[in-house]
């Protein structure tokens, strides 16, 4: 059954208006609504964002020990079959140089999946596994949900959506504590992009201290997209930025899905336009900003006190 809930909000030049009072809201336990525009539509973009790249990617050290042997996919054969029953993939990487027959075919249908491709020495590949044929994919150590799922998840308990929106969070541990801090707090769902980001990789899953069984993650290809879609859905996106209004004096109570970005860059300019209101955390220290995990976690205790 899909989730849905009508709207009781008007738009002014493009962005909805700025809330009343609190019992205005919409409740979420309303008509539920079908197609959510990141499966399909999504899938009429062009590649060209997704074409990897001809530079040599930086190394990650770690890539060897991030990665279980059981999460590793060498040889075209284990590839394509992940591919043909799309088994969620982190990244593939791609010997540099000319790509012929079957190869040539992997890396195309891992595009028409969006799957994150990295072209890079054979070295690198060399250092990660032996006879890769010039290919190796990460699977995902966790299944990913899609955002109507969390959004059901929400309808069945009888609960406003409550959800943490991840942009350019790159460190699993981060991950992997926000997940954690995310059950405790009553969270449904967690909502990673599927490039520029860090995904379910066993790191990640490791250090959500098993919360990943009872937190659904859905990763999706466009953010600003997906914010459009959960406003649509009555859900107020409130932006984690340096300069917005005192944490404090926020009302959180309705739908919310809070937006947390990397600590080194923050919250991308269009997916921050796209939110409904930006809120920050007072900072009295000579440290610019916070752990991003730490800031998430503030935040969902914070929306938690709103939502008793």
């Amino acid at each position: 059954m899909a989730y849905d809930s009508k709207k009781n909000t008007e738009k002014s030049s493009g962005r909805r208006m700025q809330k009343s009072a609190p019992e205005k809201r919409r409740s979420y336990s309303s008509e539920r609504k079908k197609n959510f525009p990141d499966k399909d539509s999504a899938a009429q973009q062009s590649y060209q964002q997704f074409e990897y790249r001809n530079h040599e990617t930086r190394i990650n050290p770690n890539e060897r020990t991030e990665q279980n042997n059981e999460y590793i996919l060498t040889g075209r054969n284990p590839i394509r079959e992940a591919l043909k029953s799309h088994h969620d993939l982190e990244k593939l990487l791609v010997q540099k140089g000319e790509l012929s027959g079957s190869a040539r075919e992997i890396v195309q249908k891992a595009k028409e999946q969006k799957i994150q491709i990295q072209v890079v020495e054979k070295s690198r590949l060399d250092a990660i596994a032996t006879n890769h044929q010039g290919l190796i994919a990460f699977a995902s150590a966790y299944q990913y949900s899609s955002v109507d799922d969390i959004l059901n998840t929400a309808f069945e308990k009888g609960e406003d959506p409550f959800l943490i929106l991840l942009d350019g969070i790159t460190d699993p541990h981060n991950l992997g504590a926000i997940i954690r801090t995310a059950e405790c707090t009553g969270a449904h769902g967690i909502i990673i992009p599927q490039h520029r980001s860090v995904g379910l990789t066993p790191s990640a899953v490791k250090s959500s201290a098993g919360a990943v069984e009872y937190v659904k993650v859905a990763r999706v290809s466009n953010l600003a997209r997906t914010i459009e879609y959960l406003q649509e859905k009555n859900i107020w996106l409130y932006a984690v930025t340096m300069n917005g209004n005192d944490y404090r004096k926020t009302d959180f109570t309705g739908g919310v899905a809070l937006v947390i970005g990397a600590e080194e860059d923050g919250i991308s300019r269009l997916v921050a336009e796209k939110c409904d209101y930006t809120v920050s955390l007072p900072m009295k220290g000579k440290i610019e900003s916070l752990n991003a995990s730490v800031a998430a976690g503030i935040m969902m205790y914070r929306v938690l006190e709103c939502r008793k």
